[in-house]
């Protein structure tokens, strides 16, 4: 498992992660948090190089505004 970064906030009902560093899941990578539950998966990767936000979509059992402060990993 890969930390993929924290939730900084939702948008658009997605959840957008600050990865770490330059090294940041791709899209389609599968994310879970914590307790290895599946949130979702990346559909975007935008911002700087050095340090780029990923949006998430998550599955529909996923309540966003819970996710805001988690960190979240690539399966």
């Amino acid at each position: 498992m890969k930390r993929i970064g924290t939730v900084s906030r939702v948008a658009q009902g997605l959840a957008v992660v600050r990865a770490p560093d330059d090294e940041y899941a791709s899209v389609g990578t599968d994310v879970v948090d914590e307790e290895l539950q599946t949130v979702g998966s990346v559909v975007d990767v935008f911002g700087p190089v050095e340090r780029p936000y990923l949006a998430v979509s998550p599955n529909d059992s996923v309540h966003l505004p819970a996710l805001v402060g988690k960190v979240l990993y690539a399966r």
